[in-house]
């Protein structure tokens, strides 16, 4: 039996993005997330009530606005924040885990498109990879994060930041591409 384009999505293979069913699942999040960006916080709360049932979280804050592909692969942990601006473009699975926080404009990518246009154009091939963010991170306003990157727990990503490489436990990075900063915090402090 062939594979459906979800069943390629989901197991890190290339497939097309032009497919009814996975537009199904993005016209689901445009709606969810629609209703998230115009309810008024009071009725909104932390998440809003559609976009609650596409995302898996728990004590989570969400705030407005807040842009998603799917929603079905954003799992959030305990006392998560996603400050306002955030977009996360999860057609791999995107972990946050508990105490992160996401500041304003904060994107994460999943997708890479394929290299020869008409493949990327005419066919929407695409791979999806996860990318995971462990405990108590701290992700800086307007930073970039790429498919595929593992941000280790406790680490600190800079403002406006593109990471392009794992991100090591209790790290700090800046930058476009983000690198360490750890040795000269330690020169600094000596």
């Amino acid at each position: 039996m062939q594979k459906t384009e979800r069943q390629k999505m989901e197991a890190g293979e290339w497939y097309t993005c032009l497919d009814d069913e996975l537009e199904e699942l993005r016209v689901a999040a445009r709606f969810a997330v629609h209703q998230h960006n115009i309810l008024a916080p009071d009725e909104r709360g932390a998440i809003g009530p559609k976009l609650r049932e596409l995302i898996t979280a728990h004590d989570a804050i969400i705030e407005a606005p807040f842009h998603c592909s799917y929603g079905i692969n954003i799992h959030l942990g305990r006392n998560v924040f996603l400050n306002a601006g955030c977009t996360i473009l999860d057609c791999a699975t995107v972990t946050i885990e508990d105490q992160c926080q996401l500041g304003p404009n904060v994107q994460i990518f999943c997708a890479e498109h394929h290299q020869d246009p008409i493949k990327r154009t005419h066919e929407g091939l695409e791979v999806a990879h996860p990318v995971h963010i462990r405990k108590r991170a701290w992700i800086g306003g307007g930073a970039i994060i790429l498919a595929g990157i593992t941000i280790g727990e406790g680490a600190v990503v800079g403002a406006g930041s593109v990471v392009t490489k794992d991100v090591l436990p209790g790290q700090i990075v800046a930058g476009n591409p983000a690198k360490s900063l750890n040795a000269k915090i330690s020169e600094a402090s000596s």
